[in-house]
């Protein structure tokens, strides 16, 4: 996002005291994945938002150096980095303790995100001589509306510049009913800006449900990169494109459980924990590694040392424990630059499904390094 950075501790505080007095919607986002919350509560240098996720998930997703929010205020998008601080409880709810940021930065009024997929959207408008017109929504932002009227315009019946009313019936709960200014006209389409500003009570709600549609469409984008190639493309093996998951394991039954999470993203095969499997496999560019752990004893570290050393900042990793300390997992994937450290758990198979995507995503399609290791838990 660009935009203006706003760095003044006491805004930025006024902001956040708003935005928890009206729970306002919450975005929490890693290079792997996205959570939503809301706002509950500014404690400190702290705000609480709402634990909409299990403590597992919370721990091995959001504790990443590069975790950021994103939400809606007023005519605009604010973002800024932030970190995990810990858990907490407000109104008998769990929470989530984070970093307020030092500084936001927020979307540009003149760049208003507009939305196009707004389906089909009843509109009433006044021109300038008070004619009652109906007419359908084009797409609309928080500063302003596209409208094509159902009747073709009398010359110089439309001036930009001028003053005019406008009625929109977004949905069963946001009715805009407001005063505007022309701003353009082209055949029987014209657009139009908010004037003045939406009052607070309009507002906030119509920022809520364009954010909501702006994080579809950045969720639908992002997905693309891991579904576009079915599994056993030849066109894609044939080129020589890294392709597969590889899992350094001597476990069968992880293996068909990873299968079963898995196997709709790319193909899975497993070998065993030996450098000449390794190397082998190595040669056959799999898209991202899955090395298992049993034990963190020193014999166990060393060996994974010398094991990761033919793909470390070539090929993805991923350190998948079982029955092991998630904190010293974290650590020691921290040191080794793992794209993710995580014990895993059936249970909680759809979150790591989620988090092998990420880095699929990420690595594949953003263009960006896989190295962004998830911090030690604390």
């Amino acid at each position: 996002m660009t935009g203006n950075l706003i760095r003044n501790a006491e805004t930025i505080a006024d902001i956040f005291k708003r935005v928890c007095d009206r729970r306002e919607l919450l975005i929490l986002v890693t290079p792997y994945l996205r959570f939503e919350s809301s706002f509950l509560k500014i404690d400190g240098s702290e705000f609480h938002a709402a634990a909409t996720m299990g403590r597992e998930d919370a721990t091995y997703g959001l504790r990443n150096a590069e975790l950021r929010m994103r939400f809606p205020h007023g005519v605009s998008f604010l973002e800024a980095g932030t970190s995990l601080k810990g858990f907490g409880m407000h109104d008998g709810r769990r929470t989530l303790r984070l970093a307020l940021p030092t500084n936001l930065v927020e979307e540009d009024h003149r760049g208003s995100y507009r939305v196009d997929r707004v389906g089909r959207v009843p509109v009433t408008f006044s021109t300038p001589k008070y004619d009652l017109v109906s007419g359908t929504l084009v797409d609309l932002s928080t500063t302003g509306a596209r409208i094509y009227s159902t009747r073709d315009f009398q010359e110089g019946e439309l001036l930009a510049g001028e003053d005019m009313a406008v009625t929109i019936q977004l949905t069963d709960t946001i009715r805009i009913n407001t005063k505007v200014k022309l701003r353009h006209v082209r055949g029987r389409t014209f657009g139009v800006e908010y004037r003045p500003q939406l009052d607070d009570q309009i507002l906030h709600p119509l920022s809520r449900w364009i954010f909501e549609k702006r994080e579809e469409d950045l969720e639908r984008i992002a997905r693309r990169g891991v579904e576009t190639v079915a599994a056993g493309d030849p066109a894609k093996v044939a080129i020589g494109n890294p392709f597969g998951l590889l899992l350094v394991s001597g476990d069968a039954a992880l293996e068909t459980s990873l299968q079963a999470l898995l196997g709709g993203l790319q193909p899975l095969r497993r070998i065993p924990a030996t450098m000449a499997a390794l190397k082998d496999a190595l040669n056959q560019k799999p898209a991202l590694v899955l090395y298992h752990l049993t034990s963190l004893g020193l014999d166990e570290r060393r060996r994974l040392k010398l094991m990761v050393e033919p793909f470390a900042g070539r090929v993805p990793f991923l350190l998948i424990g079982t029955g092991v300390d998630g904190g010293a997992l974290m650590e020691l994937g921290t040191e080794l630059q793992a794209a993710v450290s995580i014990v895993f758990n059936p249970e909680r198979g759809t979150f790591f499904q989620r988090l092998v995507q990420g880095v699929l995503r990420r690595t594949y399609e953003g263009g960006e390094s896989p190295m962004a290791p998830v911090e030690p838990g604390g």
